[in-house]
């Protein structure tokens, strides 16, 4: 891992003990890391993909919305958060790297170091099931 600020350290030791999919970038939106959980839903490990810019993971995973739209990077809740430097919620699904498609619920936070330094953003997911 390159040198990063210590409050994106923090994120990422706080992802590798949580059993929630974690996504972690750095403030231009470069993804930095990802949890173990998350390489389940997402189809491949981290160390396999390794940090890619915002343009590559934005698409990588093909965004849709329930009805099959594609999504547009500017749609998504961390796109938004590191445009914004504010939470966002939302479910849609993708299709990992294996080929499956996952609905997931995606709630993403700016990760601020001090004084209110915007340092990058976090993603939180999980699979939805339709009730």
């Amino acid at each position: 891992m390159a040198a990063y600020e210590i409050e994106i350290i923090l994120n990422r030791q706080l992802a590798d003990c949580l059993s929630i999919p974690v996504f972690i970038t750095d403030r231009e939106g470069n993804l930095i890391y990802y949890n173990e959980p998350a390489e389940q839903i997402l189809g491949k490990r981290y160390d396999d993909t390794g940090e890619m810019p915002v343009s590559i993971w934005a698409t990588i995973f093909k965004p849709v919305d329930e009805k099959g739209n594609v999504l547009s990077p500017d749609d998504l809740p961390l796109v938004k958060t590191l445009k914004n430097c504010k939470p966002y919620h939302k479910t849609f699904c993708i299709e990992s790297l294996n080929g499956k498609i996952e609905k997931i619920a995606v709630t993403s936070y700016p990760i601020l170091g001090r004084p209110s330094r915007f340092l990058g953003a976090v993603a939180l997911f999980w699979e939805t099931k339709d009730e």
